[in-house]
């Protein structure tokens, strides 16, 4: 029954891409514009509760689920699946890490999408080496002054409170011992939220900087209620991330292989359709296997963080490979298409923008390498 329940689901994400979001995307991503219609529809459909557990209000979906919903909403556009991500990390943070008070006040309302949150990790000068943050929070009675500022932040504007990674502790040795994680909820106080960045890609989404000056942040919104922790509560939530990061890159891959396949069955030259030419099937061929490929090393990153096991090499060689087949498939496709696929009427240059993201999103590539070679020396250690 439940596996009926969890299909369903998919297939009406499917008729929702289908229906409401292929038509509209590319208009919507060339104007960047924030599309709160196509939004407000997620949150009927339940997405922002996707993972949150039942108990507190949500779909209570398994993460190879979430992983095949956010394909398919990457298949119609990628930017989608990003305001769906950074919400579910923090609700999965509050979940695994947070006090019992924590998740009754904040999981039911992030599950009907009425508070909308996002990650606050990244800073200017510190992106994958989360250790250098220098943004800081100082006891002050009952509340924490948060001061420094965090860059690349997904859903700052329209999404309602970040989960903020600070140092309480400076001088912490070693420095991620130092790190504490706060849910801070957006007020006229703060934090300050700049203009829009413009990006290659991945448009239509809401990403600023966002600066803290002295922004009081009551105690009670310490997740866990203790300091130091949040180094190892961000890594774990990353997990989910980089799945998700994964899963995206292999919709998008698909996009651009149905865009190239069918186009190549359409398109003569020399007399027949360009599909019949050796070199024309031989990247079609390619582009379907690397798909594949990407797909099965998302589902077994997924199954694992669903038994609960620790997956961080999985879903690295899952977010390394399907990013960088991304990249290729994206790029195949327009050589399939020629003129054409350089063109602002095809979608295929939108997924050869949005690419790139993939391979620096939720860690850059030559992270997850390193995080996967440690990992099997770890695990084969002499």
């Amino acid at each position: 029954m439940a596996e009926a329940v969890e299909q369903d689901i998919i297939d009406a994400v499917r008729r929702f891409v289908e229906r409401d979001v292929i038509p509209v995307a590319s208009e919507f991503e060339h104007r960047d514009e924030y599309p709160h219609a196509l939004v407000a529809t997620m949150r009927e459909l339940g997405l922002f509760g996707a993972t949150i557990p039942a108990e507190h209000g949500g779909l209570g979906l398994n993460f190879e689920t979430y992983a095949r919903i956010m394909e398919e909403l990457s298949r119609g556009w990628m930017s989608l699946a990003g305001v769906i991500n950074s919400h579910l990390i923090m609700a999965y943070i509050i979940a695994h890490h947070g006090t019992v008070e924590q998740k009754s006040y904040f999981l039911p309302a992030m599950a009907r999408g009425e508070k909308r949150g996002g990650l606050a990790l990244t800073e200017p000068h510190a992106g994958s080496d989360v250790q250098a943050i220098r943004t800081t929070a100082v006891r002050k009675g009952d509340s924490y002054a948060l001061s420094g500022s965090k860059m690349f932040i997904t859903n700052a504007r329209h999404g309602t409170m970040l989960a903020v990674a600070a140092k309480t502790n400076p001088a912490a040795a070693p420095p991620y011992a130092g790190i504490s994680m706060f849910a801070v909820e957006k007020s006229e106080r703060g934090p300050a939220v700049s203009a829009n960045l413009k990006k290659l890609g991945y448009k239509g989404i809401d990403t600023c900087e966002v600066v803290f000056d002295e922004l009081a942040v009551p105690a009670t919104h310490l997740i866990g209620a203790r300091e130091g922790e949040g180094f190892k509560q961000v890594m774990s939530a990353l997990e989910v991330g980089r799945i998700n990061v994964a899963a995206r890159a292999v919709g998008v891959a698909q996009a651009a292989f149905e865009s190239a396949i069918r186009y190549s069955q359409q398109r003569t030259t020399f007399g027949k359709p360009i599909c019949q030419h050796q070199a024309v099937q031989l990247m079609l061929a390619d582009m379907a296997t690397r798909i594949e490929a990407a797909r099965l090393l998302v589902t077994n990153a997924a199954q694992k963080k669903d038994r609960g096991e620790r997956c961080d090499v999985e879903a690295g060689m899952a977010k390394l490979f399907a990013s960088e087949a991304c990249a290729k498939i994206s790029l195949d496709a327009m050589r399939v298409l020629g003129g054409y696929g350089f063109m602002a009427d095809f979608p295929v240059e939108r997924f050869y923008r949005d690419a790139p993201l993939m391979m620096i999103g939720e860690g850059t590539n030559e992270i997850q390498a390193l995080v996967i070679a440690r990992g099997l020396l770890q695990r084969y250690a002499l």
